[in-house]
């Protein structure tokens, strides 16, 4: 069986956990650099990204899809291999955004009822499942693991539309510009609300300006804490890493985030408050009450907004600062690659990376599309070397892994709804659920060490081991081994359709050829494989009854897709 960091890390990690359930997954390794020749995209300035091959294998395809979406179809790794990499992300760029805003709606209007956490939960699992633009959907996914809102906050869970558009929010502006972006962010009430900037209010006697969000808008969102080079290595000074930023930096910067609040039509005290409410004010986005804004000078990252300066200016020139500021690139290319690829990444890699925010090309700072396809197309994504390697991959996330069979089995919702709310619970759910993160730092921080594991020995760092112990092992496998054979949701309202594997049980090895191509894309290991094979050739098929025979072979389906997801393989992403 081929080792490697990632898996051997698992066994350190988890070894207890896996010899007592049979499944499990960590984390990560750094990856050296190397493609294919041929043709490929490529990124102006220093650093350009070197070319891989544009046409995949259906293996190649399966694995750019393991990346970029929820996961493999047959149908998408087909059309993936004939179209090519370049096309079929011309194609995911151009396909429209179905908004979650909408839904709730709908469901509201349809229903007559007020909205609900669990309607946006439904929405995003039938997107996640069904979508058809695949890559903006994992983009946004992986966008709200940085710029997290969460229902768990009790104020923001007032406001379930509003987390809809908030998502909404990530996912339009996933293909846009990361200035965009982040004033979409800055602005939105969800954001307002769960950072505390909404209702700040300027310097006056004793009381000072809330420095939540300023503090949280450049430790997470733009520049992190310490200074970077393009390539995401740390800048030193007298062997100390370098401060971005300094408390003064957060006092200005908070000035800045003063006066603004509700939308609506006037900009009253009391709409300031939150009196006379707007019916859509949870989804538009903040707007700016000069009574309440600081207009005193402000001072911070070596920018100055002049006294007098309005909300809208102050505003303006801050995000400009901050959107300029040459760590951006690195921090937040970086994590895209973490969320999407691998969790560590090569210096070489996130230089190539940070160079495509720097310039896509045409002269154009944060392209998210330039950024995307830089992440996704260079050879540490795309090299069958690399994957093959003792560097590469990344765990894959519980929320990500339903999904996943939810695609490859062609999952089907019988009310059309997909009734799936929250799944928090790790000892009998998945213990993430969408929108649902414990804190402002996500689920688990980027930089995550798994301690006394051999991850944390290699110096690598392995993310979503941060959601992964004794309780969460064992919970996934008990939800996947009902989950596989009975569905899930409410009064199980999503099931999957295994007719295609069903009519390969007579013939196991091409049963899991199957699995091992939609799930694994194709890198289950010999020993894996065998072991696997074994266990469906255990099962053996009646001759004489065909209920029973039909039973069988259903069995032989159940333990096939089992196996491998509670598979080390499989949960390490590769």
């Amino acid at each position: 069986m081929r080792q490697s960091i990632l898996r051997s890390g698992l066994a350190s990690a988890l070894f207890v956990l896996l010899t007592a359930c049979g499944g499990g997954g960590s984390g990560e390794s750094d990856a050296a650099g190397g493609g294919s020749p041929g043709g490929g995209n490529t990124n102006g300035g220093s650093g350009s990204q070197p070319t891989v091959n544009d046409i995949p294998t259906r293996t190649q395809a399966a694995r750019m899809l393991v990346q970029a979406s929820f996961g493999p179809t047959s149908a998408e790794i087909e059309h993936l291999a004939s179209s090519g990499y370049g096309a079929w992300l011309d194609e995911q760029f151009a396909k429209p955004q179905v908004l979650h805003r909408d839904y709730m709606n709908n469901i509201a209007a349809s229903t007559g009822q007020s909205f609900n956490q669990n309607n946006f939960f439904e929405s995003f699992w039938q997107q996640a499942a069904t979508g058809e633009d695949q890559l903006r959907q994992r983009v946004a996914y992986a966008l709200s693991q940085i710029f997290v809102v969460s229902f768990q906050d009790s104020t923001v869970a007032n406001y379930p539309r509003g987390v809809a558009s908030y998502y909404d929010t990530l996912a339009t502006h996933a293909f846009g510009n990361y200035r965009s972006l982040l004033e979409a962010v800055s602005l939105h009430p969800m954001m307002g609300i769960y950072l505390t900037s909404m209702r700040n209010q300027k310097e006056a006697g004793a009381r000072v300006p809330d420095e939540n969000y300023a503090r949280e808008v450049m430790q997470l969102l733009t520049i992190g804490l310490h200074e970077l080079n393009q390539d995401g290595s740390l800048k030193m000074s007298d062997n100390r890493p370098m401060e971005t930023y300094t408390n003064a930096d957060i006092t200005g910067l908070a000035k800045v985030f003063t006066g603004w609040s509700w939308a609506g039509p006037d900009k009253s005290d009391s709409r300031f408050f939150g009196g006379n409410a707007d019916p859509n004010r949870d989804w538009l986005p903040m707007q700016a009450y000069p009574k309440f804004h600081s207009v005193s000078e402000k001072r911070f990252l070596g920018a100055v907004v002049p006294s007098g300066a309005t909300p809208e200016v102050s505003l303006k020139i801050a995000l400009d600062t901050l959107f300029n500021h040459p760590n951006v690139g690195p921090f937040i290319g970086r994590q895209l690659i973490q969320r999407l690829v691998t969790s560590n990444p090569s210096p070489q890699y996130v230089a190539r990376v940070a160079a495509a925010f720097a310039n896509n090309g045409a002269g154009v700072r944060g392209d998210m599309k330039a950024v995307i396809r830089a992440i996704l197309l260079d050879p540490e994504a795309r090299s069958d070397n690399v994957a093959a390697g003792p560097g590469s991959g990344k765990l894959r996330e519980p929320v990500v892994r339903l999904a996943n069979w939810m695609r490859a089995f062609n999952a089907k919702s019988a009310s059309g709804r997909f009734l799936l709310g929250n799944l928090d619970d790790p000892l009998n759910s998945l213990g993430q659920t969408p929108m649902r993160s414990p804190s402002v730092f996500n689920f688990y921080r980027p930089g995550y060490v798994p301690p006394n594991t051999g991850i944390a020995g290699a110096g690598l760092v392995s993310p979503e081991m941060q959601i992964t112990g004794e309780t969460s092992v064992v919970g996934y496998l008990n939800f996947m081994r009902n989950v596989i054979p009975n569905g899930t949701g409410n009064s199980r309202d999503i099931k999957s359709d295994y007719t295609e594997e069903l009519a390969l049980a007579d013939t196991p090895d091409k049963l899991i050829d199957r699995v091992n191509l939609l799930l694994t894309a194709n890198q289950m290991s010999p020993t894996l494989r065998s072991q696997i094979l074994a266990a469906v050739n255990s099962v053996t098929i009646p001759t004489n009854n065909a209920a029973n025979a039909a039973t069988a072979r259903r069995n032989r389906v159940m333990l096939a897709i089992f196996l491998t997801m509670a598979s080390p393989e499989y949960i390490a992403q590769k």
